[in-house]
């Protein structure tokens, strides 16, 4: 399934397509999206492969990991049900293997176009002019709201049934003392302007 190269040209290593598309298998089972095709896991697989030849160790983990995966079942992985192949990437979880292609996979597979149109993501906004003006607050997505308007009428609101001062009371002014509709024109004193003069008091 997979071809290393001599020792001395351990950087010439190549998947075979069977290795790829037990790859493939292996994301598609690690990220599952039942609506996506395949093209996007497909593409991922490449993306892996490519980001694998920048490391002589990611070469080689993702070569013994591919290996390892057909060896802990007696059918090919790439044959297995969902929850069979479930079973065996966790047995493989902690594996330097399965953390590249986790790692990797978190990072690129959501930046594909395809696998946006089909999880309802319409994709940066800048480019089409914003989202202001293109529905960014519709709810299609949400059932219609159930709004019931009451037949009943509006009752008519009266006059208060207090009367309302329209000016200062008296400095000094004691509603005890004076009654609450004693009013004077004079302004209030500004409560926040501070005063130069400190009186003195008894203190305890």
């Amino acid at each position: 399934m997979v071809y290393p190269a001599k020792y001395s040209a351990l950087n010439a290593l190549a998947l075979t397509d069977e290795a790829k598309r037990t790859l493939t298998r292996v994301i598609r089972v690690a990220f599952p999206h039942p609506q996506l095709p395949d093209g996007p896991y497909e593409r991922m697989t490449e993306k892996i492969v490519a980001e694998a030849e920048s490391s002589t160790w990611f070469r080689m983990a993702l070569t013994q990991g591919l290996l390892t995966l057909n060896s802990l079942s007696e059918e090919p992985f790439v044959d297995l049900p969902d929850e069979a192949a479930l079973n065996v990437l966790r047995r493989i979880a902690d594996l330097e293997f399965f953390g590249f292609v986790r790692r990797t996979t978190v990072l690129h597979f959501y930046d594909d176009p395809e696998v946006w149109q089909a999880l309802g993501y319409e994709g940066e906004s800048f480019s089409k002019g914003g989202y202001l003006h293109r529905g960014f607050d519709d709810l299609d997505w949400l059932p219609d709201p159930r709004v019931e308007e009451s037949e009943e009428e509006l009752p008519e609101c009266g006059p208060l049934g207090y009367r309302v001062t329209t000016a200062a009371p008296k400095e000094g002014w004691n509603l005890d003392q004076q009654g609450a509709s004693e009013t004077t024109d004079k302004p209030f004193s500004d409560l926040f302007k501070g005063s130069d003069v400190v009186e003195t008091g008894e203190t305890a």
